[in-house]
Order: structure tokens, then sequence, then C-alpha cells
């Protein structure tokens, strides 16, 4: 599985995509929203994004929507991790058919996430 990852904390997108790639997917790490607009331009639409909502510039929700906008697949699977635990940024990120998981992220959990992409998470759930 081909696997984007946008996480600006260096240290957190380096511990990210080892463990990914740990798990045989292809990582694609990036910093910031238009770098991975850039690279999904330029190499294809991945099987998954996980997303940090926090990110400079354009935030993981709106990238989601531009992402799923510029590859034409408006159901692409997509993971926001945040340290945002109110139950309106969850419900949000939920309503836009993703998994949303709170930092520290659990690695298993992001794992487990990863292998159920393929399954939509529904709106509200």
């Amino acid at each position: 599985m081909k696997v984007l990852i946008v996480e600006d904390d260096a240290a957190i997108q380096k511990l990210l995509a080892m463990r990914v790639r740990g798990e045989g997917h292809a990582v694609i790490a990036v910093s910031d929203a238009e770098t991975a607009l850039r690279v999904v331009a330029e190499g294809g639409c991945p099987d998954v994004a996980v997303l940090d909502i926090g990110l400079p510039g354009m935030n993981g929700m709106r990238l989601l929507s531009v992402l799923r906008e510029q590859v034409g697949k408006p159901d692409l699977p997509a993971i926001f991790l945040s340290g945002r635990v109110a139950q309106a940024d969850v419900e949000l990120g939920r309503s836009m058919g993703a998994t949303y998981l709170t930092k520290p992220v659990i690695a298993h959990a992001l794992l487990n996430a990863i292998r159920n992409a393929g399954a939509p998470v529904p709106p509200g759930r």
C-alpha cells in the first residue's frame, strides 16, 4: 500500500514513516500541504493519506479536501492525527469519512487504521 504521511514535526514524521515502512508499505513523508500536493501530482494518488491537522499554511482537513479533488477520488481514505481532543474536532474529522487519531499516536492504532483504510468510516462514527 502507498501511504502519504504529512506531518510537520520531523521527529514524529520519521517515527511514523519508520513504523509504516516496517509493515511493508511504501511511504511518502512530507512536512507541509504544498509539498504533499506536488508529490501527489508528480507521483500519483496514495492508497491512504495520514494527515496532521495542525499543519503550517493549509490545515490537514483542508488538505484532504484538496487532495481528493486533485486526484478525482472523493473517497480517498484518510487518517487524521491531532492533539485536538474536543468532540467537535473529532466529529468534524469523522464527518469527512476519515479515521481520527489523537496524539500521541499509538503505533498499533495507526497501523490498524491503515490496514482498515479500504473500509470507509461511516460519517458520524
